[in-house]
């Protein structure tokens, strides 16, 4: 256990009137179902090395070989919903960041929504919505490095490392039009009453962030990664730290309130974390909470499988070449006892699970 009461979350307040302003320039919102009835892509059955993986699957041949897109975060519908399904679909959720600007500019972070039945899946960019110097609506791209995600209820959060992290509402999720969305890649904004999403056809704007803060004598915590442990009630959001060696590798839970499922807050407005412990691991990529205990990623580079650690803080037991080389955050499906996670490197990308009783041994 680590005593450090300075750090903490504060919510800001939220996008609400330049999010009815966009939805109003594209004639309404169209919310997570109308992204799953128009999924436009389809991975493909791919076997993925690592002792432990159990299942996998790959992208498009696009999706595996850009450069341009690298995949960081996951989530699932497990964590989304008491049934883990939404309507009748099983669906992961996988973040992506842009690296590099490209002829196109920064695009910043976009979702993934994959159906695991048909394997079907439609990129969605994410932006920030702001007020332009006329008093209009703009958008920007989020620029984080998206590290990882948790798809809670109605919710998407998306880490941002030092900053904290954002939140989006699936509900705001926005379709861009036809001749915008086909044509137009090299632009994102607002201009004449024209939304253009660098081709995108769907955009997820945030609706409110929460900044990371710490006292003036403390080491302000890093949001590297995140994950949704469902064994707490109500649910714990857990998040880490990606440290090298020197650096903290310290893991946080913060309690979420019932009726909201956003975090809960002090009198002062303050979210602070019910629990920050040291003992990680150094270079842990994902963390997420599977029956009574931790399970973590950690990547060796672009040619070596990577390892699985499981434990507790302090105690960590190491499976070595247990996935594919990169592995990235990581997911829990409580009721079919997979860990789900996503490697990142370019032609060696593939979406995997691992069962968690095999890891625990």
């Amino acid at each position: 256990m680590v005593d450090d009461s300075g750090i903490h979350l504060t919510r800001t307040d939220e996008n609400a009137a330049e999010i009815d302003e966009l939805a109003a320039l594209l004639g309404g919102r169209v919310g997570l179902d109308g992204v799953l009835g128009d999924l436009d892509r389809r991975g493909r059955r791919g076997l993925a090395p690592g002792l432990a993986v159990t299942r996998s699957l790959t992208w498009d041949a696009e999706d595996r070989r850009t450069t341009q897109w690298w995949p960081q975060g996951i989530s699932t519908s497990a964590d989304a919903s008491d049934t883990g399904e939404i309507g009748d679909r099983r669906v992961l959720a996988v973040s992506w960041y842009a690296q590099g600007a490209g002829a196109a500019g920064h695009q910043g972070a976009r979702i993934s929504f994959l159906d695991l039945a048909t394997r079907r899946y439609r990129h969605v960019l994410l932006v920030m919505p702001v007020r332009a110097a006329d008093g209009t609506v703009a958008l920007e791209p989020l620029r984080v490095h998206a590290g990882g995600i948790v798809w809670c209820g109605p919710y998407l959060h998306v880490a941002a490392t030092a900053r904290g992290f954002h939140t989006c509402r699936l509900d705001d999720l926005l379709r861009v039009d036809d001749d915008a969305a086909g044509s137009d890649r090299t632009t994102l904004g607002v201009e004449a009453g024209r939304v253009s999403a660098h081709g995108y056809r769907y955009v997820l704007p945030v609706r409110f962030s929460y900044r990371a803060h710490a006292g003036s004598t403390d080491q302000g915590l890093r949001y590297s990664f995140m994950s949704l442990d469902r064994s707490a009630t109500p649910p714990d959001l857990l998040v880490g730290e990606y440290g090298q060696r020197g650096q903290s590798q310290r893991l946080a839970r913060f309690p979420l309130d019932p009726g909201t499922l956003l975090l809960s807050e002090d009198e002062e407005g303050r979210s602070v974390p019910l629990l920050l412990e040291g003992g990680g691991v150094q270079q842990t990529q994902g963390a997420a909470v599977a029956g009574d205990t931790y399970v973590l990623t950690v990547s060796h580079g672009t040619r070596t499988p990577g390892s699985v650690y499981v434990g507790r803080p302090g105690r960590f037991r190491r499976r070595r070449w247990a996935t594919p080389m990169g592995p990235e955050d990581v997911a829990y499906w409580p009721s079919s006892d997979l860990v789900w996670s996503v490697s990142e490197h370019p032609r060696r990308r593939w979406i995997f699970a691992m069962k968690r009783s095999r890891l625990t041994r």
